[in-house]
């Protein structure tokens, strides 16, 4: 289960496929993870066989392994068990969290083998009832992204979840890679909030900081962004992740957020006091009648106004 802290929001840090397949780079970035104070390190976890569609098996591919057929390129990347109980190990001496998005049944089924604080069914699967149901009812929280969805496909995936006892966490998504600004419409998370009464946030595939922090101050509880070593490194995913720099960038800025929001009560704040005695004692109001009583009294009506000229 998320643990949604008042100060800041829970931050996931989408490793996904970038470990190109080695346990090495992976940790270096559960390490970033954790260096950076971000709360989770996320991985894909699929089987290929079922995900790759029948005439892309075949195809050839150039990879940094020499040219392969598609299907065995994704193999490749791919972690098992050995990999994830190595993850398993390494983020609870961290300690930090780790999880999954589940890309179809064989991989829900892998992954309960191992204690997570959720499961996400990303973008692409929103509309795979099936494997939402069966998530849902695994008993892990459901996250649920919403990249290139309809608002009634959405309404879909909420209500499957619903109807097998938990509220799931609704993230906004643009499932380009990088989003353009111009098409991210961070004004849907309010909108989520609202029509699910559920934690919401954002996952996003921009290539700066700033939809993050905007998407928490207009009510984000959640920020997913990809990560990676070097944007140079091989995969589709690389440019539009972040780099350690920047994972650290973001958490700070995180931080600061919701203290800068603050309230909607209009008061006067602590560190005001001393110049509101200051400032305010120095306002000598005119009498009736607009005219100063002496020209002392008008030299300190214009000091009141801070230089500018006495009330008429």
């Amino acid at each position: 289960m998320i643990k949604i802290s008042d100060s800041k929001p829970y931050l996931i840090g989408e490793i996904g496929i970038n470990h190109n397949g080695d346990m090495q780079i992976a940790k270096k970035l559960m390490d970033a993870v954790n260096a950076c104070g971000w709360d989770c390190a996320k991985y894909q976890k699929r089987n290929p066989d079922v995900c790759v569609p029948e005439k892309q098996k075949g195809v050839m591919r150039d990879t940094p392994w020499g040219r392969m057929k598609y299907i065995d390129y994704k193999y490749k990347i791919e972690f098992e068990k050995s990999e994830y109980d190595e993850i398993d190990v390494y983020c609870k001496n961290k300690p930090i969290e780790w999880t999954v998005s589940v890309w179809d049944l064989d991989s829900l089924n892998f992954i309960s083998n191992y204690e997570v604080p959720f499961l996400k069914i990303p973008s692409a699967l929103l509309t795979d009832t099936e494997l939402l149901a069966e998530t849902a009812k695994s008993g892990n929280q459901v996250i649920i992204s919403t990249g290139m969805s309809t608002l009634s496909e959405v309404d879909e995936a909420v209500n499957i979840v619903e109807k097998h006892g938990q509220k799931p966490v609704v993230l906004h998504c643009h499932s380009s890679y990088p989003a353009p600004h111009d098409e991210l419409n961070l004004s849907i998370i309010p909108f989520y909030k609202e029509r699910y009464d559920c934690i919401v946030g954002y996952s996003g595939h921009e290539n700066d900081l700033e939809p993050s922090v905007i998407a928490v101050s207009l009510g984000a509880q959640v920020i997913e962004r990809h990560i990676t070593i070097d944007h140079g490194m091989w995969g589709t995913d690389q440019k539009s992740s972040l780099e350690i720099l920047a994972m650290d960038m973001l958490a700070k800025r995180m931080k600061d957020i919701k203290v800068i929001i603050g309230t909607p009560d209009k008061k006067i704040m602590p560190s005001e006091e001393e110049a509101r005695i200051r400032l305010k004692a120095r306002m000598i109001f005119l009498p009736p009648g607009g005219r100063p009583d002496s020209p002392l009294q008008a030299t300190r009506s214009c000091q009141g106004a801070r230089g500018g000229l006495p009330p008429q």
